[in-house]
């Protein structure tokens, strides 16, 4: 199970509240660099970010010819993950974290961007390098070290290493006991260990905790399938579909439940 907590969109929320204080409602996308009123300029700029990239690269890089700072390099950055040039944005991040003059908690969101574009350049390695690196600049009980420690759960569950998910997931449920999100990670890594009945149980919790998290719901259907328990699979799936219509986790229990019915029916 691979979480996007940092996918692009979260990406620029982040770095929107790190740097674009005083915000104007409504700012106008600017074609060029505004260096009266930075914080606009980079509004523009994460705004250009997010449906056109490329536009947004051309004005951060002529507000960094400008003598743009820490927020036209980081605009940089983002819009080249947005033109799906991965591993450059990412390298630009971490370039950036090393010169940079913000707070700890800001530097450490900057690598956890970084390091969801490395898990989209296929480069687990590198994302959790970035990600090990950002939870020593955060305080061990904040939320932010929660939100890492999950991520860098999803990038050792994508190789492969359940055992120490489970000790990132567990560590992540002594800030928050009742995270539903820590909680249906951890039923991922049980069910992949073949623990499926400390799996369902940690499923089951987190729905108790938050009914339609997607994650459980998808994780509870899973392992009511292995248990034959096809009824309450598709119910679960059924639910997702219900709450979204339009997603990965939508086309997977849509999948699962065709491939359920096509099994039923070739008995």
């Amino acid at each position: 199970m691979r979480r996007t907590v940092f996918c692009l969109a979260a990406m620029l929320v982040i770095a929107h509240g790190a740097y674009a204080a005083d915000v104007v409602p409504g700012t106008q996308l600017a074609p060029d660099p505004d260096l009266e009123h930075p914080h606009r300029t980079y509004d523009a700029c994460l705004q250009l970010t997010r449906k056109q990239p490329d536009k947004a690269l051309e004005l951060a890089g002529k507000w960094i010819a400008l003598g743009g700072t820490e927020a036209a390099h980081h605009c940089q950055a983002l819009a080249l993950i947005g033109m799906k040039d991965y591993g450059e944005g990412a390298t630009r991040l971490e370039e950036l974290v090393q010169q940079s003059i913000q707070p700890p908690v800001v530097r450490a969101n900057m690598l956890g961007q970084a390091a969801q574009a490395w898990m989209l350049q296929g480069d687990p390695s590198r994302a959790y390098a970035d990600q090990t690196a950002a939870l020593k600049l955060v305080p061990p009980d904040s939320h932010e070290n929660l939100e890492l420690l999950l991520d860098r759960a999803g990038t050792l569950a994508d190789s492969g290493k359940y055992d120490e998910v489970l000790l990132d997931v567990d560590a992540a449920l002594k800030i928050d006991p009742k995270s539903a999100e820590a909680m249906a990670y951890r039923a991922s890594a049980h069910r992949a260990l073949g623990d499926t009945d400390a799996a369902l149980a940690d499923a089951e919790k987190a729905i108790s905790i938050e009914p339609d998290n997607v994650a459980a719901l998808m994780e509870r259907g899973n392992l009511y399938r292995l248990k034959k328990r096809t009824a309450d699979a598709r119910k679960d799936w059924l639910h997702i579909l219900q709450l979204e219509t339009d997603s990965p986790a939508a086309d997977a229990a849509r999948a699962n439940i065709e491939n359920m019915d096509v099994n039923t029916k070739g008995r």
